[in-house]
């Protein structure tokens, strides 16, 4: 705990604070409705049957309460958990898979909130399908908080104003697009594929895409939006196998561009709804820079190599072929988990995630804008 309030302090003096009175805005934030892949999902996978896309089994979780593995793709809390607790929650919403097969409690917990995140997923509806067979598409799970939207207004004597008013002041969490630019690049790389020609192309079908999904959750009462950008995938450990333990440029180069597009893109959305709020979390700059260049003061010593899973720098094919031991219940595992930034071949720690969350939280411009997500919550 200690250990954790030190580096919190540091944290903050890296992003350049700027929280405003330092108290969580829990009372403005009714609930929390979460989408995205396997950076925010909290078991979702675990119910779809024949989905390739698991973490419902040892190692993952061995730092969760019990160490029990709970469908995270992390070995604890990831950042959809560590968000929802700055917020003033405690964990995550359960999985809206999870909600619909215990029906008793679906009506009260989903006035607090709804966790959609399905691993391997994407904006586009068949990303994630080929190499995992099942995943919730963004588009799956926008149709299912609309199937959250009809109880909640069932529920509050049948108003879809009531139900609106409380949405309104909810914020809805985003993380989504790595599995996208994943499947694209694997794809043009393998095709040949001109890619100062076929990016553009591919950038601008993926945010009129991302821009329709936002859209409907608008049409639903969305007006907080916390938008999670990519991080440096060309720096996952399972990319550096290809690229001689280095980055992949190429990758690092579409991430980036993700992020600016997204940033446009959520412009051109505000002059259609004025009453939007939203902030975007730079997720590349916040681990390239804080994590990636210079993660001693941090207390992390092993950027590039996962804790879990022994040779876990592969070569790069869709659905990836390990040479060694992913992460499993026959791997190894690292010791100190809070010394390494990468948990499993592509997602990061749960020590990575809070340092993430907390800079979504409360950094400045650099970081997170047009305001951070404390200053979202407050609206």
């Amino acid at each position: 705990m200690e250990k954790r309030l030190m580096v919190m302090l540091l944290i903050l003096y890296l992003i350049g604070m700027v929280i405003g009175d330092g108290s969580y805005p829990c009372e403005k934030v009714p609930a929390i409705y979460i989408f995205g892949d396997s950076t925010f999902d909290v078991g979702t996978n675990t119910f779809l049957k024949n989905s390739s896309s698991k973490a419902d089994f040892k190692f993952y979780g061995i730092d969760f309460p019990h160490s029990k593995p709970t469908g995270r793709f992390c070995n604890g809390y990831n950042t959809a958990d560590q968000l929802a607790m700055l917020l003033g929650f405690q964990q995550s919403p359960f999985p809206y898979l999870y909600l619909v097969k215990h029906s008793e409690i679906f009506q009260s917990e989903i006035l607090k909130g709804v966790n959609f995140a399905s691993g391997g997923s994407g904006l586009l509806k068949l990303t994630g399908k080929g190499p995992y067979k099942e995943v919730v598409s963004m588009h799956e799970q926008v149709q299912q908080f609309k199937r959250v939207y009809k109880h909640i207004s069932k529920y509050l004597n049948g108003s879809s104003s009531g139900a609106d008013s409380r949405i309104n002041k909810s914020i809805f969490l985003i993380s989504v697009g790595s599995n996208d630019i994943f499947e694209f690049f694997v794809n043009a790389t393998g095709s040949g594929a001109n890619f100062t020609e076929v990016v553009p192309q591919f950038m601008s079908n993926l945010m009129d895409t991302y821009k329709s999904h936002l859209q409907n959750l608008i049409n639903l009462g969305a007006r907080k939006l916390g938008i999670v950008s990519v991080a440096p995938i060309g720096c996952v450990p399972i990319v550096r196998g290809t690229f001689g333990g280095n980055c992949s440029d190429g990758l690092n180069a579409i991430a980036e561009l993700f992020y600016s597009s997204v940033q446009e893109m959520l412009t051109k959305l505000r002059t259609d709804c004025s009453d939007l709020k939203y902030s975007i979390g730079n997720t590349y700059n916040i681990t390239n820079l804080i994590m990636l260049q210079d993660p001693s003061p941090l207390g992390l010593e092993d950027v590039k190599t996962a804790c879990c899973g022994n040779e876990t720098l592969n070569p790069l094919t869709f659905p990836p072929t390990p040479i060694g031991v992913p992460c499993s219940p026959s791997a190894s595992v690292c010791e100190d988990r809070d010394t390494f930034l990468f948990w499993d071949q592509y997602h990061p720690t749960e020590y990575a995630s809070y340092i993430a969350a907390l800079s979504f939280f409360t950094a400045g411009p650099q970081f997170v804008s047009p305001t951070n997500f404390s200053i979202l919550a407050q609206f």
